[in-house]
């Protein structure tokens, strides 16, 4: 599903729990960030022709972070139209091999102890969480920079639920693109509100805490995140939430 102007210039692609963004500059040049699932293919032919845009206008595929269902759709666009993919380089290796990721605990007993999560975890799978084909190739994200592609977001390194996380702020639409850094729905717990996602799928919880800090500091109004609804409180009190709810 296409929510259009989420923020002016920043749509919102998302199906089964998961979004993407596409960012638009003045020349009707798009950067997408994060390919979501598979499922998300002909959802973003769709968007682009309600946006009047078509594939070759996406000059480039910037990745938060390389897990499986933030690669969904990476492979289709390397390929079929060479859109140059941006990713941390901590994350070139998962990119590859989207499954074999680092996390604190077993995920099998989430479903267990948390079984409302149990649709949203079908639903993704559904949408092709299970099937995603890893990429190579990708060009090494900066951190701190503002980056020369449509929207032109300054990276914000964000380590922690991935050691390469990267946030993208759009300062000039005062919008943060948290990727899973900061999120407002769990897919593993169901769980909803500002917080970090559960040590399922989460490197290092700690440090994905400690990470919120250089978050708050982009002073952003809205959060843009990888689950769950847009948050438009400010950043900030987002993340004294997502501390006080602390990991899974």
């Amino acid at each position: 599903m296409l929510q259009r102007d989420v923020v002016p210039g920043v749509h919102r692609l998302h199906h089964a729990y998961v979004s993407c963004y596409l960012v638009e500059d003045d020349g009707g040049r798009l950067t997408l960030v994060d390919a979501g699932l598979p499922a998300f293919w002909p959802m973003l032919g769709r968007a682009l022709r309600d946006l009047g845009r078509r594939p070759a206008d996406i000059a480039a595929l910037v990745l938060t972070h390389a897990h499986f269902d933030h690669l969904g759709m990476a492979r289709q666009l390397q390929d079929r139209f060479q859109v140059p993919i941006w990713a941390h380089e901590q994350e070139h290796f998962l990119a590859a091999h989207p499954y074999r990721y680092a996390h604190e605990n077993m995920r099998g007993i989430y479903p267990l102890r948390y079984p409302r999560a149990v649709p949203v975890l079908g639903a993704m799978a559904r949408a092709g969480a299970l099937t995603v084909k890893g990429v190579g190739g990708a060009r090494s994200l900066p951190s701190d920079v503002t980056l020369d592609v449509p929207g032109r977001p300054r990276v914000v390194l964000s380590p922690g639920h991935t050691f390469g996380h990267c946030a993208l702020h759009l300062p000039d639409r005062d919008v943060l693109i948290s990727g899973d850094a900061l999120v407002t729905l769990d897919p593993y717990t169901a769980r909803t509100g500002p917080r970090i996602i559960a040590g399922a799928a989460t490197a290092d919880s700690a440090m994905a805490l400690r990470s919120l800090e250089v978050l708050a500091a982009t002073g952003a109004r809205t959060v843009l995140t990888g689950h769950g609804e847009p948050w438009r409180g400010g950043v900030a009190a987002a993340v004294d939430l997502a501390r006080s709810a602390g990991p899974s």
